[in-house]
């Protein structure tokens, strides 16, 4: 039994997610450890990647314990605005303040004054931080979860009837006289090494360390230069790609510039036309765009159909290349859409264009 179970999310209930997402939060709760049915909160690319009054209405219904969220998203790069804030704040504190939030804010930092969740609904809300995309360290393993000392966690462990509470008293009794005391924060680390090696559970002291010192750096740069620089870095690089694709994108204040999606489907809709997308969705296999990439320019790009992102798109990552590379990869797509336009007018006895 687990510190999650403890909280009341068992084998067999529902999860929302917020879509797109990064692909293990679409993997893991179908794995037989967790084993939990999932709905999806779709934000489409059409509402600018934020949450309608019509998506967050499929969290009133009771069996949705708990929303999954990255924000800023994985692929989208969009974080929530306040209207998007707004209507999920209102639904927990007027419908449902047993929901169970966890948002992922790894990429918050490349957000002028991003908001997570964790301030607007700390009763219900975990949070999730790693290191690793804002300083550069990658594969480390530097993350922090976080809950408010008021949560809902621990009184929904409290709640639980006297059969399960039992069964959690054997679990954590190795860890303390009192393991019916024991805070929901706690059972996560503790149960991270099942429990019986909670005595080593948790990051190392050099892991510790680093973050310690990433942390200081970060609370002395009081005019967040470095912030500034990682930013200005991925904008760039983001606006090579634009120039390269020969596109008009207006990503807004809530864009990250971390991640990008290029959506074939709406681009191609946007400049050539409705009868080129169905011709090219009706003869051409999503999965060719990523193929062609690899295999006629040497570029690779995730498909987005990975993230549960638009079937025809492919992510762009604006922090692992040189700058020029990105004006390479922009002029690459380009020459995808085209040859997909020329070979339509191919098929249609039309001139090539």
């Amino acid at each position: 039994m687990s510190a999650s179970r403890s909280a009341k999310l068992n084998a067999g209930d529902t999860i929302a997610l917020g879509t797109p997402i990064f692909t293990p939060y679409l993997e893991m709760p179908e794995l037989e450890d967790y084993n939990l049915k999932t709905i999806n909160v779709s934000a489409e690319q059409e509402d600018r990647f934020q949450f309608t009054d019509e998506d967050i209405k499929a969290l009133e219904n009771p069996q949705v314990k708990a929303l999954f969220l990255v924000n800023p998203g994985n692929p989208s790069a969009v974080a929530m605005d306040p209207d998007s804030i707004k209507r999920l704040v209102d639904l927990v504190n007027k419908k449902r303040p047993d929901l169970i939030v966890l948002t992922d804010d790894v990429y918050g930092t490349f957000v002028p004054g991003f908001q997570s969740l964790l301030g607007h609904l700390p009763r219900n809300t975990i949070g999730v931080y790693s290191y690793s995309k804002y300083f550069g360290c990658t594969g480390w393993r530097l993350g922090v979860v976080a809950v408010a000392q008021d949560n809902i966690f621990d009184e929904k462990i409290k709640a639980h009837a006297e059969p399960t509470q039992k069964l959690l008293e054997k679990r954590y009794k190795a860890m303390t006289p009192k393991p019916r005391d024991v805070k929901f924060i706690d059972r996560i680390v503790a149960d991270s090494r099942d429990v019986a090696l909670n005595h080593t559970a948790g990051l190392s002291l050099p892991q510790q360390v680093m973050m310690t010192l990433f942390s200081l750096v970060e609370l002395m740069d009081v005019e967040k230069l470095y912030q500034k620089a990682c930013i200005a870095i991925c904008t760039k690089r983001f606006w090579n790609l634009i120039e390269g694709m020969g596109v008009e994108s207006n990503p807004g204040i809530y864009f990250d510039h971390y991640y990008g999606i290029i959506d074939f489907e709406f681009w191609l809709r946007k400049y050539v036309g409705e009868d080129v997308v169905a011709w090219v969705k009706d003869n051409i296999h999503p999965l060719d765009i990523p193929f062609r990439l690899a295999e006629d320019h040497g570029i690779v790009l995730l498909n987005g159909s990975g993230f549960d992102a638009p079937s025809w798109s492919a992510r762009v990552s604006f922090a692992n290349l040189n700058d020029d590379a990105y004006s390479q990869i922009g002029r690459a797509v380009r020459s995808v859409a085209r040859g997909y336009v020329q070979t339509y007018q191919a098929a249609k006895g039309l001139k090539i264009s």
